[in-house]
């Protein structure tokens, strides 16, 4: 399960509730092509592109065993959480229709704060489009929800994502322990960075 940042922020009421509104209304299609709300009727595509141990072995809050079942739970689970104003569950398609890629942004609005998780198709994988689609989410998150703070994990072998993440500016706060959907726990590298930080670096 994610769980919210270190750091912890002074929220008001009025904050929390414009964020709970722009998760619930987001136009994720801003994001770029074929972005969409994962629905239940995604499960079985998404469950064979997740199946794929290229794509899903080193993410830690996947359903598991991943299997159709166990990701329309997921997915409906995200449903339910994004019209709460908490998260948004988005999959990737290309124009044949096959999955490229998921984001699943899990937001506190009473933290003003938001964790980013997802993976694009192995095909995909080590060509550059990985960190160029990270970096528009990242400036889409801040810019978009409206939150103040980000918080990014990798496991402690991830070394590409980890570069990623600290070439994007995101600021390394030693590690946290993240359970597995199963209970079982890994060790994580952890980083934050802030609205102003992303800002000062990126304009």
């Amino acid at each position: 399960m994610s769980a919210p940042p270190k750091t912890v922020l002074e929220v008001s009421p009025e904050e929390e509730a414009a964020i709970r509104l722009a998760v619930a209304t987001a136009d994720v299609g801003t994001l770029g092509l074929g972005r969409a709300i994962a629905r239940p009727t995604d499960a079985a595509d998404l469950a064979r592109f997740l199946a794929d141990p290229r794509v899903s072995d080193a993410i830690y809050d996947l359903p598991r065993p991943i299997d159709e079942t166990n990701v329309r739970r997921w997915i409906v689970e995200g449903e339910t959480q994004w019209r709460a104003g908490r998260r948004l569950l988005i999959v990737s398609r290309e124009a044949t229709g096959e999955i490229a890629g998921y984001s699943d942004i899990t937001v506190w609005p009473e933290r003003s704060a938001a964790e980013l998780a997802g993976a694009i198709s192995p095909s995909r994988q080590n060509e550059g489009q990985g960190g160029a689609g990270a970096l528009h989410t990242f400036g889409w998150i801040f810019e978009t929800l409206g939150v103040r703070l980000m918080c990014l994990t990798a496991a402690t072998d991830n070394v590409r994502s980890a570069r990623l993440i600290e070439a994007a500016g995101f600021v390394p706060m030693g590690t946290r322990d993240a359970t597995r959907a199963d209970g079982t726990v890994r060790r994580s590298l952890y980083w934050e960075m802030t609205r102003d930080q992303w800002a000062e670096k990126w304009g």
